[in-house]
Formats: structure tokens, C-alpha cells, sequence
């Protein structure tokens, strides 16, 4: 099996490749057009700012690329926030795999739950609808760090609740992206690496 890890300006790829050490699988980190079609898995990870990562996509036309790809592809973190249709991050125009909009968190609703944005830390992830959450079970707890969200929508997989309810994870077609760092996300997050390898 070749897995391929995009590779950009945006990447937290050390800690997806370390992760995906552990569960005995090795990975390449590429931008080749060629080597990233050929992959039988896609990871799209992502640490960063949404108008400076969709710019640096765009021109390497890694934009067309990742939309065109038919195997099955994770974005991770920014990475799912960027297949979405849009971004409220100095108002990005996304890659719109996804039809749900990336949202800032609300201050006032922060600030009446005395919630810290951006989020970092421990939640549960609930409303599991996938097989990428085979084994888990509701109310798992994962590993986030973000200011903004995907707003929750038909393409839904998974849910956290902070600040308000939105999407943890999404599935169309090929496409997965989850919010949090399964990397990040000790025994749950290898299990979720793993059942996406066996898609």
C-alpha cells in the first residue's frame, strides 16, 4: 500500500508521519503530481492560516489536483477546514469539496462560557457515522487545536460540542477531514488512522 502525505507551506507532517510510525505504516511526503495520483491513500494535514495555505495550493495547482483525486484522502485540522466550501479566515475561498462553511468561534458565546478560542486540548467527538470511527466509542476523546470550525451539514460524521455544536468530522464521497489531530489523539486517533487505511 503507498500512502502519500501532501506536502505544503501548512503541513504539521513530522507528527502525522511519527503517528503513522507507530502503527507500522510508512508514508511519502510529496507535492509530485505523479507520486500523489499513483497513492492508493492521501493524507491532506494542516497547522496554519486558511488565504496563505489556499495561495501556496493554488499556485502549484495542488488546488485541481486534490479535488480531482478518487482515492480515499484525509485532510487533517486546516487541511478539512481548506475542503470545505469556504473560510471566515480573512474570507478564503476554499476548496469546496465540502458544500459546509469554516465559521470563527462566536466571542460573545465564548466569553458568556468562559471558553479560551482558540481551543486547545482534550473533547469528545460524538454522532459517529463512518466507518473511519470503526472500534471508537461515542464520546471519545480527541486532541484539537483551532479558532474556527465547520459549521455542521448534510456531509457530517462526527460532532464536538464547544462554544456550540459543530462538525468534527466530514465524509463526501472519497473525501474525509476531521478536525482534531488524530496524530495528536493517542489510542483513538491511531485507531482512526488505521481504520482510514483500510478504507
Amino acid at each position: 500500500m503507498k500512502l502519500v502525505i501532501i506536502k505544503y507551506n501548512a503541513g504539521n507532517i513530522q507528527s502525522v508521519l511519527y503517528a503513522l510510525e507507530r502503527i507500522g505504516v510508512e508514508a511519502i511526503v510529496t507535492d509530485d503530481e505523479a507520486l500523489i495520483r499513483s497513492a492508493d491513500k492521501v493524507i491532506f494535514p494542516g497547522v496554519g492560516e486558511a488565504s496563505t495555505a489556499m495561495n501556496y495550493l493554488k499556485e502549484r495547482g495542488l488546488d485541481v489536483l486534490i479535488r480531482s483525486l478518487t482515492q480515499p484522502v484525509l485532510g487533517i485540522c486546516l487541511g478539512m477546514q481548506l475542503m470545505c466550501a469556504n473560510s471566515e479566515e480573512n474570507d478564503t475561498p476554499c476548496l469546496g469539496i465540502f458544500d459546509e462553511n469554516v465559521k470563527k468561534f462566536n466571542p460573545d458565546a465564548q466569553i458568556q462560557q468562559h471558553l479560551k478560542v482558540p481551543q486547545i486540548g482534550w473533547n469528545t467527538i460524538g454522532e459517529l457515522k463512518s466507518p473511519l470511527f470503526f472500534d471508537l466509542k461515542e464520546n471519545s476523546y480527541c486532541y484539537f487545536v483551532h479558532g474556527y470550525y465547520a459549521a455542521k451539514g448534510e456531509h457530517t460524521i462526527a460532532t464536538t460540542d464547544y462554544v456550540l455544536p459543530y462538525s468534527a468530522a466530514l465524509h463526501k464521497n472519497n473525501f474525509y477531514g476531521v478536525q482534531f489531530h488524530p496524530e495528536k489523539s493517542a489510542a483513538v486517533g491511531e485507531q482512526i488512522l488505521k481504520n482510514f487505511i483500510k478504507l
